[in-house]
């Protein structure tokens, strides 16, 4: 895999982190409260060393459904403890009753008046445990979560998005150039959309690098250097925050709203340290807006895919309730935060301990 740049800076520090159902621990957050009422039934349940589709598999056997008959609202890790949400008929309750697995325990129902979609989430809160952790490291990784707080982190796609053996990007890269055929439909979007993930993610390294060089060197030298108009260097050394703005940016209030290309860089920049605007890059593609000027010449190396459907994705995202708690007789640090939906824990990780 292509080495994504981090914007923090500090040397990597020797944790161990496991993902298991011990030390990873994700609680989704639902889009609204469930009205109480209707003819679906919401459940909440806690999942152990399955996905979200063999948990689906599970109680469609159960239920004696098809799977596409339950409503879920996001997808969750295998390799983790995960409670989330399901909708189902409310028919079917009575086979609720009988239901007993030993990876799926019911938390909690209640009734809703709509099924629950992909994207009816307004994020996740996780819950981490780093162990072999000794003092020094501990204060360390207080001191770059404070920075966290105050900055914010890249919104890559985490490590997951290009599956088991990390090249589903380069299928759907084959199959976008002619050169791979898939028949099965569903596997063909996969591969396909781990590219346009890649592409994502890289444009978004491509950023940070620039971003990184700015804070670095005189505008002169990166004017030489990256060939980029003085004026434009100039603009971004006086910007505080570690990832530089650029004329052209599609922003996008935060953390949800409309999407437009920046009109005032000063006001916008002042807005992203606010936290009220974020940057937005390219998942290239059809029916999709483009950044402009400056922001387009730099975007548009990673603009490879036209005939499927785009969308932009944040840039850059908030982590919020941070939380830590250091066990200094365990050497273990555990750690609690909240990302919006489509955001990776796993890159929170990675930037943490690099």
């Amino acid at each position: 895999m292509y080495k994504l740049q981090r914007y923090l800076n500090h040397a990597p520090i020797d944790v161990l982190f496991k993902q298991n159902k011990e030390d990873f621990i994700v609680t989704e957050v639902p889009l609204y409260e469930f009205s109480g009422n209707g003819e679906h039934l919401i459940l909440k349940f806690r999942k152990k060393d399955l996905t979200t589709w063999d948990a689906l598999q599970i109680f469609a056997k159960h239920f004696e459904c098809k799977s596409r008959d339950i409503g879920y609202a996001g997808l969750k890790d295998k390799n983790a403890m995960t409670v989330q949400y399901i909708s189902i008929h409310k028919s079917y309750e009575n086979k609720l009753k009988l239901f007993n697995h030993d990876q799926i325990k019911i938390l909690e129902t209640t009734y809703h008046n709509n099924k629950i979609k992909i994207g009816h989430l307004k994020g996740n809160k996780f819950f981490i445990r780093l162990k072999r952790v000794n003092l020094i490291n501990s204060r360390k990784i207080e001191d770059i979560l404070k920075k966290l707080v105050n900055f914010g982190m890249p919104n890559y796609f985490g490590f997951q998005r290009f599956g088991i053996d990390a090249n589903n990007h380069k299928k759907g890269e084959a199959i976008i150039n002619g050169e791979l055929k898939e028949k099965n439909r569903k596997l063909k979007q996969m591969f396909i959309n781990a590219y346009q993930s890649d592409l994502f993610n890289k444009s978004l390294s491509k950023r940070i690098e620039i971003s990184k060089l700015i804070d670095t060197f005189e505008a002169k030298e990166i004017y030489e250097r990256l060939n980029l108009p003085l004026e434009s260097v100039e603009l971004m050394k006086k910007q505080e925050h570690p990832f530089k703005l650029i004329m052209g940016d599609l922003m996008c209030h935060y953390p949800h709203g409309k999407i437009f290309h920046i009109e005032n860089l000063e006001d916008e920049v002042e807005k992203f340290n606010l936290r009220n605007r974020v940057p937005t890059g390219l998942l290239c593609g059809e029916k999709v807006k483009r950044s402009i000027g400056l922001a387009y010449e730099l975007e548009k190396e990673f603009d490879k895919i036209s005939k499927e459907n785009g969308a932009r994705r944040y840039f850059w995202i908030f982590p919020s309730d941070i939380q830590s708690e250091y066990k200094e007789d365990k050497n273990w640090m555990t750690i609690q935060f909240f990302l919006p939906k489509g955001s990776y824990a796993t890159e929170l990780i990675a930037e943490l301990i690099h």
